[in-house]
């Protein structure tokens, strides 16, 4: 039996490696050490508190990095203290999360990591927007292609959605629905809106975008009538930090009533550096769920090898690595209604998450050229002049993004139809769909996606399966969201198959919970979709194994495929999306090289 060893550079700590060829692909690990939890050269053990980007930093003399520390429930004080002693420059507070961040000289890093009430310290990391520029100009109807086209009496209605990006363009697809706007580039402050990179008004024209200028429905968003409220956090080049998407995330849960927040979309991420139970981006998101606000977020376009070019595992970006959140991949549809033709893009990131193992994407939504309007006076349409769409003179200025960016907020603008469609079946006297059972409605009505080849697509490609708005909303109108204990959630019979182009298209009817398929009596009361943990957790116990199709295997250990294998150890093969070095690069000056990334190219 052959076997084919190599090197592999995770933080710093090489491992090495060996694998068979057979079909499962089963590895061994000959050694594993993750440099976090090592002590550095000077037998410091502070390193352990640290995320990847920090621990292989050079951390000495006055250089100055921005760092999130999280600290121990109630112990800000003392910490701050101890920043002032440093003479480290404090920024936010971050009460939600129990999290501090301040710019530190490198050589107190290790000295703050060591201190008993601090939990662990990570690189404020930068954040960017998730959409690559593919020079071409077909549009796509979004709600013909969810299969949504005829139902005109759900439009999203009495929904809010904060839009965390670049801005919001005040366009006259918007209307007055702009319901408020705040920019954390500048430390939160209320203004009017506006969006200089153009980025965050795409994603909005997606999730809704829809006014007297609009064209035909090719150019309608999903839920024409939502309300938005714009939370700028980032800069004229779509770039900006993890702390101001945090603070963002805190002002909508401190707001969510006042303002009418019930949906998140975070179409931006950065590299995972940590465990996204330290992460403190996706601790921020997992308290937006528990606010009860539902999360979506994008799952990277990440899912090319950076050494080979070929589709890879392992690329979830931060905050998607987070477990109460929507993450969604991208899927292009060909500019069809009909299913059968479509694939999921090959730069759409797949999962496991990187430190965790955790199952994701969620499910994948069309991502692929997607239109949407822009201010001509913003810095995308100025900088791909061949993506723009002019509809006569006059007219708004369209672009043809493609993107999980672009995924996320069709996938936000459905959640919203959701939300609308069971508060009307309801008749607005029962409590809202949680986000759990938001999460769940959408993986049960996905449509499982083929290759090109006719080969299904593992659950680290697809997740569940191709978001599908019809079934989505024959379930929401079903669901009771306040039946009695041990009773059905379902209000009537909803039947499993969705019909678009004339061909019958029966649902994925399970979810995945944590590394668990679920499937069963799912609308049953007590089931773990409407219990009280938003915590898509790891605990769920579905049988002693769980074997889904011919290639995953959950049970002791899981494999996914001939190329992934964890359970006591985590060990990759030849395809990890993240090549030899998790972390992209440092800068003297700033931390980051932020150039032309393989995250918006």
């Amino acid at each position: 039996m052959p076997l084919a060893f190599w090197l592999l550079n995770y933080g710093g700590m090489s491992v090495l490696v060996s694998t068979s060829s057979r079909r499962l692909g089963v590895a061994i690990a000959i050694a594993v050490a993750v440099a976090t939890g090592q002590p550095d050269a000077a037998g410091r053990k502070s390193s352990r508190k640290l995320d990847a980007a920090l621990a292989r930093m050079e951390r000495h003399g006055g250089h100055r990095t921005r760092v999130i520390i999280r600290v121990r429930q109630g112990e800000s004080a003392s910490v701050k203290e101890s920043l002032r002693r440093t003479q480290s420059d404090l920024k936010y507070d971050h009460g939600t999360i129990s999290a501090l961040t301040a710019d530190l000289r490198g050589d107190s890093i290790d000295g703050i990591a060591d201190l008993e009430n601090v939990e662990s310290v990570s690189i404020d990391a930068p954040v960017e927007a998730l959409a690559v520029s593919i020079p071409a100009t077909s549009g796509t109807a979004l709600r013909r292609t969810l299969g949504i086209e005829a139902d005109r009496s759900i439009a999203g209605r009495g929904v809010g959605v904060a839009v965390i990006d670049s801005g919001i363009s005040p366009l006259p697809e918007f209307g007055s629905r702009i319901r408020a706007f705040h920019d954390f580039t500048r430390g939160g402050i209320a203004t009017r809106p506006f969006d200089d990179y153009g980025h965050g008004t795409h994603v909005a024209g997606l999730i809704g975008g829809g006014g007297a200028a609009t064209a035909d429905d090719a150019d309608v968003g999903v839920a024409p009538r939502v309300s938005f409220i714009g939370l700028k956090v980032l800069d004229g080049r779509g770039r900006g930090y993890s702390s101001d998407v945090i603070k963002a995330i805190e002002f909508a849960i401190e707001n969510r009533h006042t303002l009418g927040i019930d949906i998140i979309n975070l179409s931006l991420g950065h590299a995972p550096y940590e465990s996204a139970k330290t992460d403190p981006l996706a601790q921020a998101v997992d308290r937006a769920s528990a606010a009860g606000i539902i999360v979506v977020v994008a799952a990277g376009n990440v899912g090319l090898s950076l050494t080979t070019g070929l589709p890879a595992y392992a690329g979830i970006l931060s905050p998607g690595n987070a477990r109460s959140a929507i993450t969604v991949g991208s899927a292009h549809t060909m500019g069809t209604r009909r299913r059968s033709d479509d694939v999921i893009g090959p730069y759409s990131s797949r999962g496991p998450t990187w430190h965790d193992g955790y199952a994701k994407p969620d499910l994948v939504a069309p991502g692929h050229k997607l239109l949407a309007p822009v201010s001509e006076w913003s810095e995308l349409p100025r900088k791909y002049p061949l993506l723009k769409v002019t509809n006569g003179r006059g007219a708004p200025t369209f672009l043809t993004l493609t993107g999980t960016s672009m995924s996320a907020a069709v996938t936000s603008g459905v959640a919203a139809l959701v939300l609308e469609a069971n508060r009307a079946a309801l008749a607005g006297t029962q409590p809202d769909l949680s986000p759990n059972a938001v999460k769940a409605i959408l993986q049960y009505s996905a449509l499982p996606m083929r290759d090109a080849l006719g080969v299904t697509y593992d659950h680290l490609t697809q997740g569940a399966g191709a978001l599908n708005g019809d079934g989505a909303l024959a379930l929401a109108r079903a669901i009771n969201t306040s039946s009695r204990r041990g009773t059905y959630r379902l209000m009537s019979g909803v039947a499993p198959v969705t019909y678009l182009d004339g061909s019958p298209l029966p649902w994925a009817q399970f979810i995945i919970w944590g590394n668990n398929v679920v499937w069963g009596e799912l609308f049953r009361d007590e089931n773990v979709v409407w219990g009280d943990n938003l915590v898509w957790g790891d605990n769920l116990v579905w049988g002693d194994n769980v074997v889904w199709g011919d290639n995953v295997v959950w049970g002791d250990n899981l494999v996914w495929g001939d190329n992934l294998v964890w359970g006591d150890n985590l060990v990759w093969g030849d395809n990890v999306v993240w090549g030899e070095n998790l972390v992209w690069g440092e800068s003297r000056d700033e931390n980051v090289v932020w150039g032309d990334s393989v995250l918006a190219q």
